[in-house]
């Protein structure tokens, strides 16, 4: 009855989550559904309005949303990656006399490996993702990580961070009158349709 009940929940969550079939793969679902299992915690606590990730993307345009997931998907390899880390390595069988007890440990050691397994799927999915569908996000991202290792207090970087200012704020100030005139175009193209119709 439980079990029936939290698969229901699950699946309801992954419709008004808007997860599309399309693009998570059936075994995927099925994968994760079965990792639940093991890394099961009370309802309650689940479905306490605390989610680990926001619902709501980064208000903005595609780029954004698309420089936020990057980082989401970053954040999901990591974690699947500490996930793996926490669980025992596989340990050889030790020889003892006669009587084996492999259903106890063994199958603790399988279910473990099983669920090895399955994270590994899982973060391979998603490397997947992130490999082939968010390549310049995470050239950004690097480029944006690559300033903070600026040595700040250094006499040598900041001269020629001044002298470089001009030509950097001229091209900030441009991108953003860029942005907002491409916005007031099509500000005017829209109010010209309805103009028309």
């Amino acid at each position: 009855m439980m079990m029936a009940l939290m698969k229901v929940l699950l699946c309801l969550w992954l419709t008004v989550s808007g997860v599309g079939a399309s693009y998570v793969p059936q075994e995927m679902n099925k994968t994760i559904q079965n990792l639940l299992q093991y890394y099961k915690i009370p309802n309650a606590v689940r479905f306490n309005g605390n989610p680990v990730f926001p619902k709501d993307l980064v208000d903005g345009n595609v780029e954004m949303k698309m420089v936020f997931m990057h980082g989401v998907l970053e954040t999901y390899e990591e974690l699947i990656g500490r996930m793996l880390s926490q669980l025992p390595t596989a340990t050889p069988p030790l020889a003892s006399s006669g009587t084996t007890s492999n259903h106890d440990s063994g199958g603790g050691a399988q279910v473990k490996a099983d669920v090895r397994s399955k994270l590994t799927y899982v973060l391979g999915k998603i490397q997947y993702l992130k490999r082939h569908r968010y390549q310049e996000q995470e050239k950004l991202l690097l480029s944006l990580q690559s300033l903070k290792s600026i040595q700040m207090s250094n006499r040598t970087v900041q001269s020629k961070a001044l002298w470089e200012l001009p030509q950097l704020f001229e091209k900030a100030s441009s991108l953003a009158d860029d942005k907002m005139r491409r916005r007031r175009r099509r500000r005017q193209a829209r109010n010209r349709m309805h103009l028309k119709a």
